[in-house]
């Protein structure tokens, strides 16, 4: 007779078959988790809307201040992935010690808290050079908040799913991603359409900022009834947690969290090219106007949606690394024809090139749920994931942007968002090629020299 989660029963170490009831606490921990990153990336869908990046821009700062309203307010989206790492090393370690549960409740509402505030500050016109002050201090709470998130939410999925289907389970963390995108991008749209330019630029602009407190409270609500991960719980039943969470996974983890960097760097090009720096792309450099700009934007997004949990169960079958070695080849070698189909300036051309890079992306998110909390061991995972996803994140996804709207500007190319996919697709390959294959592997024994065969290569969970 075979385990669901780890092959044949009654091998040493294995974890036991869930009882039905435990699949109920799977689904519960997999949408508890996905709140936090559907919150997340509301705020990017709605701060990233062509329309409300130029109202923020303007908004929010003096008149005639250099650089372009749109530049100024990819400006405050760097500024605030300042502040990720700092909080990936201090909820990581801290979600080691005290449990997944207990600061995932803390970041979901840190998280909703800042956006609501954004749509209830007022502008420069009222209060002069304090507006962006205060407008740079809540992003910048927010980017604590949201780099103890990510690698919490992650965590939680891996450390409940079933090791025969955590591929499965872990897509709907990005499920919650381009979800939260499509949802704030979409309310901006309808608003900017019901609206008109005038009543959005008045007040309308606030409205989806303050969406985002309800959404959080319906997150923190769910987050409180789970109980913290069954992974987390024999190791502290084992009284095996690391006595100092932080200084072991940096001292003894550094190795993979430099893999993890190199890896997310491309996952943050992709990812902040396609769902921050494209909308406002397509209306400035390529003239497409603003609302079919935004109806491209979310088509490929929902395109992603329906695909991202079947390719996500397909990894469980056939592993991680196809998937995500498919994805770098593709971006190294499809990124320029992707933005030369752009370059026509026609909505199908755009929207093809546009898809290419999308379908490259979704590849990657179907299965970095499930891939990257499983390269750490128990006892450090939360913090190593957030600590390495974060500096990553901080270096090269919030300053995407900004870094590509600028060199746009500098050279007069509307092939530099090409370039850089091609360069994160070079940098990623390497260490994509050298990490153990996860599948089939528990979440235990994950991360830890002693794991077993992965899925593929002879020993696989059946």
């Amino acid at each position: 007779m075979t385990d669901e989660r780890t092959g044949p029963a009654g091998e040493p170490g294995e974890e036991p078959e869930p009882a039905a009831a435990d699949h109920v606490a799977v689904r519960k921990a997999v949408i508890a988790s996905a709140m936090g990153n559907c919150i997340e990336w509301f705020d990017f869908g709605v701060f990233s809307a062509g329309v409300i990046t130029s109202i923020i821009g303007t908004v929010f700062f003096p008149p005639g201040e250099g650089g372009s309203a749109t530049l100024r307010s990819f400006g405050l989206i760097a500024a605030a992935f300042l502040a990720r790492p700092f909080g990936g090393m201090f909820f990581g370690p801290l979600g080691d010690r005290l449990g997944r549960k207990k600061v995932l409740a803390t970041t979901i509402i840190l998280m909703s808290g800042s956006t609501f505030v954004i749509g209830v500050l007022p502008g420069y016109a009222q209060i002069g050079v304090a507006a962006p002050l205060l407008l740079l201090a809540v992003r910048l709470v927010q980017g604590f908040s949201t780099g103890g998130e990510y690698g919490g939410a992650a965590t939680m999925i891996a450390e409940y799913a079933p090791t025969r289907r955590r591929g499965f389970y872990g897509s709907f963390l990005e499920l919650g991603t381009l979800s939260g995108y499509v949802l704030g991008a979409g309310l901006v749209l309808g608003m900017h359409v019901l609206l008109g330019n005038e009543h959005m630029h008045a007040w309308g602009w606030r409205v989806p900022f303050l969406v985002a407190l309800p959404l959080g409270l319906v997150g923190l609500y769910v987050r409180t009834r789970i109980e913290d991960t069954p992974a987390f719980k024999r190791m502290e039943a084992a009284g095996t947690k690391a006595r100092s969470p932080l200084r072991e996974t940096i001292l003894h983890n550094w190795p993979m969290i430099l893999k993890l960097i190199c890896i997310v760097f491309l996952l943050n090009i992709a990812d902040y090219t396609l769902l921050t720096f494209m909308p406002s792309y397509l209306t400035d450099n390529l003239r497409i106007p603003a609302v079919t700009a935004q109806l491209i934007t979310i088509g490929v997004e929902l395109a992603m949606i329906v695909v991202i949990v079947p390719l996500g169960a397909l990894s469980d079958r056939i592993g991680r690394k196809p998937l995500l070695l498919t994805a770098a080849a593709g971006y190294l070698l499809l990124s320029w024809p992707a933005f030369a189909a752009m370059q026509t300036e026609r909505p199908l051309g755009v929207a093809a090139g546009y898809a290419m890079i999308g379908g490259l992306l979704v590849l990657m998110l179907a299965v970095i749920g499930a891939t990257f909390p499983a390269m750490f061991p128990t006892r450090v995972r939360y913090g190593a994931f957030a600590i390495g996803y974060n500096i990553s994140t901080s270096l090269f996804g919030g300053t995407c942007a900004v870094l590509v709207g600028s060199l746009i500007e500098v050279t007069g190319s509307n092939f530099v968002p090409a370039y850089y996919l091609m360069l994160a697709a070079l940098v990623a390959l390497g260490p994509l090629i050298v990490i153990p294959e996860t599948a089939g592997v528990p979440i235990d024994r994950a991360g830890d020299e002693y794991a077993p065969e992965p899925v593929g290569s002879g020993a696989r969970a059946s």
